[in-house]
């Protein structure tokens, strides 16, 4: 077969309908429209979210809350993932996308969740107290980048 052969399957392609043709067409005279009103005329379409003048859905409801617009959001690691690194491995933000810990262009936090069993120094963008505190006493360092 040469690519100059290649057709769809039968049956797989349709012509496409024209509408307002005649009345032998099967949608001929006001072309699958109805009688007159705004949905029959030429650009007669509805905006999303109109409901025909009445206060819509999303202006009847209350707002609430607030989003803060300098929030930082962080990748996290937690320190049980930092066991699979050999001792005395400097852990850097690189090394973490490598193993695939750290997956989005994010900075990254590490959480204390777990137990380090092992002298790291970790270097991210922010620590937990509590993950500070087990790299140190598992006599690491933890350096903020």
């Amino acid at each position: 077969m040469r690519i100059h052969e290649l057709k769809p399957a039968p049956g797989a392609r349709q012509k496409k309908t024209r509408r307002g043709r005649g009345l032998g067409s099967g949608l001929g005279k006001t072309a699958g429209r109805g009688h007159k009103g705004q949905k029959a005329r030429s650009g007669g379409s509805i905006r999303p979210g109109f409901e025909g003048g009445q206060m819509p859905l999303q202006r009847r409801l209350p707002k609430r809350g607030f989003k803060n617009p300098f929030r930082v959001e962080y990748e996290v690691v937690n320190l049980t993932a930092l066991n699979q690194f050999e001792p005395d491995t400097v852990v850097t933000v690189e090394l973490l996308k490598a193993h695939r810990l750290v997956r989005r262009d994010l900075p990254v936090k590490i959480l204390g969740d777990g137990e380090l069993d092992r002298a790291l120094t970790v270097q991210a963008h922010a620590f937990s107290k509590s993950a500070k505190e087990k790299i140190e006493a598992a006599h690491g360092h933890a350096e903020v980048i």
